[in-house]
């Protein structure tokens, strides 16, 4: 029997990344020191997904398959060298390629050289990634800004008792990596007591559907602001650049769910405001006659939020109660909140420059020239993130070999000094405008799993 020297596959033109309905071609080359008898040899394509609620698992718990196809493309013989074409049709209404902690969705051509009885039957494998482009502009409401409230009642000094309001509002409901969130916060503090520092976090929920679901939950980027004096009415305005990430949702996968939001909070008195967020490919296009936000004050009854990937409708937040106008009464003198703190950072340590384009440069960024606008709608060469924090494929134009790029964590600094995201999801004050749901999470950077 001969010795194996090469047994490789190669899609044409290089090319790792596809869309749905596409289809895959390429080749299977095999080369031997002598002749190689063999039964039959045969490439698989194949499509499916895993979770499990253990970490890092490679048995999985649940699993959902896309496809599964076989060809034969050789009968049995005796070669030393030979080249076969092959080629797969991908359905489209499958998911876009992700990779987790506890599931991934994966995609791979596989080739098997069957030889005779007692003899090693040889494999070569070959991942490929899938993109189904998420357009911002197909998801409603994501061209208006978030706006989310909360009033919280609290005592201090045994005795005395005062309100803080908590307002958040960021300027989309939806952004693409590369482009920048704009946050504006408001605290009203009547009280005497000064507050403790207001975080902004962007923060990612990913939902992996086994018999007891488990939560990730990951802090991608975290600012700080100062706190408010007693008695006070403070502004703070920061920005967070979206750096490489997933996109929301995972259309066409029933076992693993995306979501993003923005978490306003402060620790003393304990508050919370969380605006829902996507995360997709293509950004929405604004046009030119639309005003954008400059102030969380503007938050009236023509303001929505933007809905959870749960198919939730996007409701206005009331404007008739006190709270409302006097938020947004022009009269109050405010105070700016200084920033003390940005977690995000490049792997030298410096704080990166607020530009959507930094990220052209910052590991598991490519960007093309019409990627690093924020207004693109160019879908030729979305940025494809297949996980947060793991080696990502980048495919290219042309014929030329794609390079995957290690990706260090995008992720901050660990923030133990408290439970974090405290309250999530949670009604706070019967002022709080945002659409909630029954879970409570209590640890920061946890992976929860329910009863």
């Amino acid at each position: 029997m001969g010795k194996l020297q090469e047994f490789d596959i190669t899609f044409a033109n290089n090319k790792v990344v596809y869309s749905p309905g596409e289809s895959i071609s390429g080749t299977v080359k095999i080369r031997t020191g002598n002749s190689l008898q063999y039964k039959a040899i045969k490439v698989n394509c194949q499509g499916s997904c895993g979770v499990s609620n253990k970490l890092n698992d490679a048995s999985w718990s649940l699993e959902e398959q896309y496809f599964n196809s076989t060809l034969s493309v050789a009968d049995k013989g005796e070669d030393n060298e030979d080249l076969m074409v092959i080629q797969f049709s991908l359905f489209s209404c499958v998911p876009t390629s992700f990779e987790g902690p506890f599931g991934k969705i994966v995609y791979r051509v596989r080739a098997v050289i069957d030889t005779p009885r007692f003899s090693k039957d040889y494999k070569a494998q070959r991942a490929f990634y899938l993109l189904r482009v998420l357009n911002l502009n197909e998801v409603p409401h994501t061209e208006q800004p978030t706006c989310a409230v909360t009033t919280k009642k609290f005592s201090y000094l045994l005795v005395k008792t005062g309100t803080l309001m908590l307002k958040a509002r960021s300027d989309l409901g939806g952004y693409i990596p590369g482009q920048v969130i704009r946050l504006a916060t408001e605290i009203h503090n009547k009280s005497g007591k000064d507050t403790g520092c207001v975080l902004a976090s962007l923060i990612q929920k990913v939902t992996y559907k086994t018999r007891r679901p488990v939560y990730d939950l990951r802090t991608i980027a975290e600012v700080e602001g100062a706190g408010v004096k007693a008695g006070k009415h403070a502004e703070w305005r920061e920005q967070i650049i979206v750096p490489p990430l997933p996109q929301s949702a995972l259309a066409g996968c029933s076992l693993i769910e995306i979501d993003y939001f923005i978490q306003v909070s402060l620790k003393s008195p304990e508050a919370v405001v969380a605006l829902p967020i996507y995360i997709g490919n293509i950004a929405v296009n604004l046009s030119p006659s639309r005003p954008m936000a400059s102030s969380p004050g503007q938050c009236g009854a023509s303001t929505t939020m933007a809905a959870s990937t749960g198919g939730v409708t996007p409701s206005a937040p009331p404007a008739e109660d006190d709270l409302g106008e006097e938020m947004c009464a022009g009269g109050i003198a405010s105070e700016e909140i200084p920033t003390k703190s940005h977690s995000q950072q490049d792997p030298s340590g410096q704080p990166l420059s607020m530009s959507p384009s930094a990220f052209g440069h910052a590991p598991g960024a490519a960007f093309s020239p019409s990627n690093r606008r924020q207004d693109s709608t160019d879908s030729s060469a979305p940025l494809f993130c297949v996980s947060t924090g793991a080696t990502i494929p980048f495919f290219t134009e042309g014929n030329v070999t794609p390079v995957p790029i290690s990706c260090s964590l995008i992720l901050p600094p660990e923030y133990s000094s408290w439970d974090y995201p405290h309250g999530l999801f949670t009604h706070t004050h019967t002022h709080t405008h945002t659409h909630t749901n029954s879970c409570m999470y209590t640890h920061a950077r946890t992976h929860y799993i329910t009863n």
